[in-house]
């Protein structure tokens, strides 16, 4: 039944996902494959969207998918499937905050998944670069088109830094590369 394999399915993911949704990219991508949802390139489209539509990542995702997949009913159990876990974990965490948080070992879990949080962003990253730049590894194809924007994004961004000495704010980035796309694959 497909409502509750949307609804076990994105409770997965925000049950374990851990860090925000860029750590999140990984198990999203597991579930949604494991059931044969999207396409690995379809996802890596959905989550560009999602990225630059407001609200979170996840949220996004599994609305998406959920409607995708059992129109309304699907986006709505989908998208209370992953706020669920994070809802009922800020109402346990407000409940016991103030002596948590002064608890040695509870901060020595949370030092040591920061490097945790960091890898799995930073795989993710180099992942979805590689993955839409050169293909599969299966199947190597360089896309020249990705990785001009590629180039120009990474560009863009250092070259801002040197100049102003600030960062770029991720806004621009994405008005860049929603131009690059433009001008490149040509609308």
């Amino acid at each position: 039944m497909i409502y509750l394999d949307l609804f076990l399915g994105f409770l997965k993911v925000g049950c374990f996902a851990f860090g925000g949704a860029y750590g999140a990219i990984p198990l999203i991508r597991d579930v949604v494959m494991s059931y044969g949802w999207l396409s690995d390139e379809m996802l890596t489209y959905m989550i560009a969207v999602s990225e630059s539509t407001p609200g979170p990542i996840m949220v996004n995702l599994a609305t998406y998918i959920g409607s995708r997949q059992a129109c309304f009913l699907g986006a709505v159990i989908a998208t209370l499937a992953v706020v669920l876990p994070s809802f009922l974990i800020i109402l346990l965490v407000t409940a016991l905050l103030k002596t948590a948080l002064k608890n040695k070992y509870v901060q020595a879990v949370l030092r040591g998944l920061k490097p945790c949080v960091i890898g799995i962003v930073l795989a993710t990253g180099i992942y979805m670069v590689l993955g839409n730049c050169f293909g599969s590894i299966t199947a190597i194809k360089a896309n020249i088109q990705a990785i001009i924007i590629t180039a120009l994004l990474v560009a863009s961004m250092f070259g801002y830094k040197h100049f102003t000495k600030k960062k770029l704010s991720p806004i621009l980035l994405i008005i860049i590369s929603a131009a690059a796309g433009m001008v490149i694959y040509g609308i």
